[in-house]
């Protein structure tokens, strides 16, 4: 196992397929969806059948939950998008940056051809003079 499945492996989304974490991008950006929605949103859609399938397989992990509506069943992320979120960016930190939040932050930087607003800038700067202040 490389160093990058390792590091997805611990992650909470990280035993997933690819077409898995597709569909759990879906979930955490609309939070919740149908099916057919879910079908209509992914790239490369595979069948209805197939999206379905993979839900169940989702909701048998403990990464989906769904509510039933009407005739319809509306499924939604278990795991908290901002919860995910974190988890996701320490693991990309981890696997990509070697622990550095220094690395990430240079990276993001570094943008090659988008360069950042001041605001942005002056926001970034702001977040790491928080962050001196919580440490002192």
């Amino acid at each position: 196992m490389t160093g990058v499945e390792q590091a997805m492996a611990k992650s909470p989304l990280g035993s997933l397929s690819r077409r898995e974490r597709q569909i759990m991008d879906v979930l955490f950006q609309h939070g919740r969806a149908t099916a057919i929605e879910v079908q209509q949103l992914l790239p490369d859609a595979p069948g209805y059948s197939a999206v379905r399938a993979l839900l169940r397989i989702l909701e048998d992990k403990g990464h989906v939950t769904h509510v039933q509506d009407g005739t319809r069943y509306v499924y939604a992320p278990r795991l908290d998008r901002e919860k995910a979120r974190r988890s996701a960016l320490r693991h990309m930190v981890e696997t990509f940056f070697d622990g550095s939040a220094e690395q990430a932050m240079a990276a993001l930087i570094d943008t090659h051809g988008r360069r950042l607003d001041d605001d942005e800038l002056a926001r970034m700067a702001d977040l790491i003079d928080k962050a001196r202040k919580e440490d002192a």
